[in-house]
């Protein structure tokens, strides 16, 4: 477990909380279609109340507060959250008291902020869409580098989000004097990350289908499994993009796409230093290998 910050906002999971939310907002999907897409999860309070679901819950609610269209259920679970002091107690011990009455003060704001009406709902915004793509979702790209081999990324997802346009690219382990194709895919890996649930097994269940299969395959279960994405803009990409090939369709199962943490690639200089040593890259930030065969539909 490890603190990102004192805000509200702070960190991957509250990000991508809010950023859900606002998307879908941004993309004219109704109150109830956000709602189904991205459940609002209660949690089962005592003394082991867990980080993790503070933060999920006070980004969930400052989202619909912003728009809205926050509810007394959503409110009095941000009571109960903050009551239970999970937040509070994590800051202090990886950080110190000063920074643990921060996140308190930080939250007790938060909560007088969002019990009141909100008299500037935030409107819709209009983001330009980028309609001609280099690259779709599901292409698997190879690209060769300087030491004569040939590797392999899959482009997980096409984002646009709020006006940028990414690539979402997942490192394969392919390598190989030949181009590869899907079947030589069959024995590779794809690089993967085990992401702390904080919830009982069933809510994890819910929270991503199928994730018992990475559970049995690890021997290890009640974690979420994350997806670690090298994002290219497309404004980025022209520079480079002659230097990958689609040379097939493979398609990650959708519910294995959570994200497990990205960074920005842009040049290919980058995938030189990541590729030519994929495994001391994934050693330096934690990640696992898991078979194609698993996470792929095939």
């Amino acid at each position: 477990m490890a603190t990102d910050g004192i805000k509200i906002i702070d960190g991957d999971l509250a990000k991508d909380t809010y950023d859900r939310i606002m998307d879908l907002y941004d993309s004219d999907a109704s109150i109830e279609t956000i709602r189904k897409e991205i459940p609002f999860v209660k949690g089962d309070y005592g003394v082991d109340s867990d980080f993790y679901h503070e933060i999920f819950v006070t980004s969930y609610a400052l989202a619909f507060w912003e728009i809205g269209e926050l509810t007394e259920d959503i409110l009095e679970e941000v009571k109960q959250v903050i009551e239970a002091k999970a937040g509070l107690k994590v800051w202090t011990e990886e950080c110190d008291e000063n920074e643990g009455k921060k996140r308190q003060k930080e939250l007790d704001k938060f909560l007088k902020k969002i019990s009141l009406v909100n008299q500037k709902i935030r409107k819709r915004k209009k983001y330009r869409i980028i309609k001609n793509l280099y690259f779709q979702p599901d292409d698997l790209l190879t690209f060769k580098l300087s030491d004569k081999n040939y590797y392999a990324v899959i482009c997980a997802n096409v984002t646009q989000q709020r006006g940028q346009c990414t690539y979402d690219l997942v490192a394969t382990t392919y390598k190989g004097k030949e181009k590869p194709t899907i079947d030589d895919l069959r024995s590779c890996f794809i690089a993967g990350r085990k992401i702390g649930s904080g919830y009982d097994l069933e809510t994890t269940l819910l929270r991503q289908p199928n994730v018992d299969e990475i559970w049995e395959y690890v021997n290890q279960d009640n974690f979420i499994f994350g997806l670690p994405y090298h994002l290219v803009t497309h404004r980025d990409i022209i520079s480079f993009k002659d230097n990958f090939e689609v040379v097939g369709k493979l398609k990650i199962k959708e519910s294995f796409k959570h994200s497990g943490g990205y960074g920005y690639e842009s040049s290919f200089d980058r995938f030189e230093d990541i590729f030519i040593d994929l495994d001391n890259h994934m050693k330096v930030f934690s990640e696992q290998k898991y078979p194609v065969t698993l996470l792929c539909e095939l």
